[in-house]
């Protein structure tokens, strides 16, 4: 499966707050590695598991827009507007980038990098 096939399961699934098909989209080794966790670095689906339940747990919606987009094989880079609301009602939205590789039909890298969010108006 093509990487940007994979990232854009990856994000809807994340939205609608399904854990296992977002876990079905790693490989077993694969490496996740996002400033936001209390775990920045995670190895192995079990330990991704563990950080997306922590982030997953503090979001009522999480929400993604995806802008643009660059592959080159098995390496995509993605610009995503983040937009996510809080189960304390608060919203945050900023800006992403995310590194992604694939193997094969599996995320097997994920790195997302961004500036610290900020509190965004409700709409």
């Amino acid at each position: 499966m093509p990487v940007k096939e994979l990232f854009v399961r990856l994000i809807d699934a994340f939205m609608a707050k399904d854990l296992n098909l977002v876990l079905s989209l790693f490989a077993d080794d694969a490496v996740l590695i996002d400033p936001h966790y209390p775990q920045a670095r995670m190895r192995g689906r079990a330990a991704i598991e563990r950080g997306l339940r922590w982030g997953l747990s503090s979001l009522e919606q999480p929400g993604f827009v995806l802008r643009h987009s660059a592959v080159e094989g098995d390496i995509g880079f993605f610009e995503v507007d983040t937009k996510h609301r809080l189960k304390i009602g608060m919203i945050v939205a900023f800006e992403q980038v995310f590194v992604v590789e694939a193997r094969g039909d599996r995320i097997v890298g994920c790195r997302p990098t961004s500036p610290i969010p900020r509190p965004a108006s409700p709409d």
